[in-house]
């Protein structure tokens, strides 16, 4: 244990961490927090599996470190569930199938989320681009097109 301790307001909540500042916030939101929605891919902000909300915006949670987050509204998947566009997406994902292994799914859902909630009804193009820094083993990119694209119309028909 550290004889550090961090200061996180996490999904709405501030705790008191046992980590130094420069600990990665992953490491911190799943060891001493037990979040285990983003999840550890490559270890250098290029596969977004561990991606989380930093105030409000998409971050790479495994090279983050945690000094970076002081003062900072940290949010999880785990925080976004009662979230409406997150369980469009999460309902739009389960119907057109576009999880695999699920392994990457967490940080496209942070993304996808970020999306619409900026742009209501992206196009491909838009959809692809916020992607780019997602990569999925798996290959089911254009089930997550599909999804986002299925949970935009969706937004659209509740809210008209």
């Amino acid at each position: 244990m550290s004889d550090s301790f961090s200061r996180l307001h996490v999904n709405g909540v501030v705790h008191s961490v046992p980590a130094d500042g420069q600990t990665p916030l992953l490491y911190a939101l799943r060891n001493d927090l037990g979040l285990m929605s983003a999840r550890f891919g490559c270890g250098l902000g290029q596969c977004g599996a561990c991606h989380v909300l930093v105030d409000g915006r998409p971050a790479p949670s495994c090279d983050t470190p945690v000094w970076a987050c002081q003062d900072k509204t940290i949010t999880t998947l785990e925080g976004l569930l009662e979230d409406p566009t997150m369980q469009a997406l999460m309902h739009a994902f389960e119907q057109e199938q576009a999880v695999q292994c699920g392994y990457c799914v967490n940080g496209i859902l942070i993304r996808a989320r970020t999306l619409l909630q900026t742009q209501p009804s992206p196009s491909e193009t838009e959809i692809l681009q916020a992607l780019d820094e997602h990569l999925c083993r798996c290959g089911t990119h254009w089930r997550f097109v599909r999804a986002i694209q299925h949970a935009a119309h969706e937004r659209q028909q509740a809210t008209s």
